[in-house]
């Protein structure tokens, strides 16, 4: 019974599943702006598009695009065809992947006995990888840039940044789009040069 209750433990100990590792990194916010250029924003109608050098045909961009649109929608901007907006919000996502090299070996713990009788020389050994290493993460940023469209001049820009472990839910693009971009537009205009967490 002992040996059963250890190796329950041990098992339990190497999980990689612990509380709370379900729920979502906390995004990093930071927008810039001046009160003459909220002013000229308004409420009018904006086009959210992409980013100049940003491949617009992207299935994947188009999630996001679709996530900035619905936060300007909560906000009351009006919608419109990039020619008849107001104003234009361009929309850059990058997106990286990065997996740290392992430092040092893992930690081991070994539950052994021996079997088949007195002194027979044979041994059970069971081993559990407690170590688990360093986790890969994506990285995460979404830049949302309001220019008015006759003149080009900036409006109001905003940044949002998350890191989540790359099996984590929250990273997969479906998850991570519309919650980045709640971020980045809650509370907005927000304070200008001011970054804020928000969970």
């Amino acid at each position: 019974m002992k040996g059963r209750a250890l190796l329950a433990a041990c098992a339990l100990a190497a999980s990689p599943f612990v509380s709370g590792s379900a729920l979502a990194a906390p995004v990093e916010v930071t927008r810039f702006h001046t009160p003459e250029s909220i002013t000229t924003l308004a409420r009018g109608a904006v086009a959210v598009v992409a980013a100049p050098g940003v491949d617009g045909s992207s299935l994947e961009l188009r999630v996001w695009l679709q996530a900035v649109e619905a936060e300007l929608a909560a906000l009351h901007f009006g919608a419109a065809t990039p020619g008849a907006a107001d104003a234009v919000a361009e929309v850059r996502v990058d997106r990286e992947t990065q997996r740290p090299e392992r430092q040092r070996g893992p930690v081991s713990v070994g539950v052994g006995g021996s079997t088949g009788g007195w002194n027979s020389g044979v041994g059970l050994g069971v081993g559990f990888n407690l170590g688990g290493g360093p986790r890969a993460q994506v990285i995460t940023r979404l830049v949302v840039t309001i220019r008015n469209r006759a003149t080009g001049l900036s409006l109001w820009e905003g940044r949002a940044d998350n890191v989540e472990r790359e099996k984590a839910k929250a990273a997969s693009v479906d998850q991570a789009a519309p919650r980045l971009a709640h971020a980045l537009f809650s509370g907005f205009p927000g304070t200008s040069g001011a970054t804020i967490t928000v969970k």
